[in-house]
């Protein structure tokens, strides 16, 4: 886990009207931690080998400032991701913005929270079986986590008020 993440008014060209933004206006962490927290459908956003974007929605879990997911990976989502692991994660709101920049790795069984398949059978409706017998198991159709590199954020009615880069620390 890193350390809490540091916000900073996100680059936009002048015609966006950064100039207003101020510390006091900017959209908290604990905001965002309960958006990624709660929301159902999340956008991930590969790319293919021949440069081309890729983007399909996933169920996952946010945990401890990182997001874990699980696809194929034989499938496209898969195969992308082994070949590149840099990734964007977003919410399906345009209204209240939440994208997620960072890296994607496959995780082992053992990494996984032991509270992982009860929550997300408490989120989805759906458990996951799993075998925690061998520590070392990848589950058939993996499991990978998304650690940030920063969390661009906005609420449409206050923007650019709102509009927020969270920037995390390096481990």
């Amino acid at each position: 886990m890193t350390g809490p993440p540091i916000p900073e008014a996100p680059y936009m060209p002048d015609g966006y009207g950064m100039s207003g933004a101020t510390p006091e206006s900017r959209t908290p962490w604990e905001t965002i931690a309960v958006q990624l927290t709660r929301a159902r459908n999340y956008w991930l956003c590969t790319v293919r080998y021949d440069d081309r974007p890729h983007a399909m929605p996933v169920w996952g879990l946010w945990v401890n400032n990182h997001f874990l997911f699980s696809t194929d990976p034989s499938s496209r989502k898969g195969v992308n991701l082994a070949e590149r692991p840099d990734a964007v994660v977003h919410l399906e709101s345009g209204d209240d913005v939440v994208v997620v920049d960072g890296a994607v790795s496959r995780i082992p069984i053992s990494e996984l929270p032991h509270s992982f398949v009860d929550d997300y059978e408490a989120k989805y409706g759906f458990r996951i079986e799993l075998d925690r017998s061998d520590p070392d198991a990848t589950a058939a159709y993996g499991f990978y986590s998304l650690k940030p590199r920063t969390v661009l954020v906005w609420d449409e009615s206050d923007f650019p008020g709102t509009a927020t880069r969270w920037r995390f620390p390096e481990p």
